[in-house]
């Protein structure tokens, strides 16, 4: 493989056509096996996340490697943003072949919120961080975005709370018992791509329960239970979809 940079517009292409599968099921048979055992990784509600058919998942926001986890704990294969940056040479190239994307931050990217959309367009899941960035503190979330939620409401997909903790940068910069909770996905079909619609999906609906996933996942580190995702968030669910 050539080192060069490759163009924003080429892994672009790439990954609105699909990207190859070799690489891809490479890290999944040799990789990914080594992670989950190597973090202690543990996973709730998996059974939330649709088996196929467009959805985006939408977790918090703590280190580079949280994509790779969620790949790690779920069978179908997930699509993800990341900072144009990575995208260069033979990183970029792996990115792109693992189902990742660039993105331009600190302003609107209509190259990458196209190829999100074609990504869900053709069925695919993607995983989308409402945060936007990485937020440090590992006790503290940031304040969320509506843009995941309107990617989600143009693309059709409900969008799935997702809250992942022990990926915080630590010593040597690497993750530690990583837990992963899946919400029960969250339906768009009545809602408008407009910035009052996602402002509201993002924040009365989808980070209520991101938040208290999150706090429960930290308050009990060596255990995750199957049903947790469900416990006590249905509220903020419940409220959102009385409201409409």
């Amino acid at each position: 493989m050539s080192t060069r940079r490759m163009s924003n517009e080429q892994a672009h292409d790439i990954a609105r056509k699909g990207p190859g599968r070799v690489a891809y099921f490479f890290v999944r048979i040799v990789l990914m096996p080594v992670l989950r055992m190597l973090f202690a990784m543990r996973v709730s509600g998996k059974e939330h996340v649709p088996a196929r058919g467009p959805v985006v998942i939408a977790p918090n926001h703590k280190s580079f490697w949280d994509a790779f986890f969620i790949s790690a704990v779920l069978s179908r294969r997930i699509y993800f943003m990341g900072k144009a940056e990575l995208f260069e040479g033979r990183a970029g190239k792996l990115l792109i072949s693992l189902g990742g994307f660039p993105v331009r931050r600190g302003a609107s990217d209509s190259e990458a919120i196209a190829t999100a959309l074609a990504i869900l367009e053709r069925g695919d899941a993607l995983a989308l961080f409402p945060e936007g960035t990485r937020v440090s503190d590992p006790a503290e979330l940031g304040q969320p975005r509506r843009g995941a939620a309107r990617i989600a409401i143009e693309g059709g997909a409900p969008i799935v709370p997702t809250a992942i903790t022990g990926t915080e940068k630590r010593r040597f910069h690497l993750p530690r018992r990583v837990q992963v909770s899946f919400a029960a996905p969250i339906p768009v079909a009545e809602l408008r791509a407009t910035p009052e619609d996602a402002g509201k999906l993002i924040e009365d609906a989808v980070w209520p329960v991101v938040s208290e996933d999150y706090r429960r996942l930290r308050a009990r580190p060596g255990l995750v239970a199957a049903g947790l995702a469900a416990v006590g968030v249905g509220i903020a669910v419940r409220r959102w979809r009385a409201r409409r």
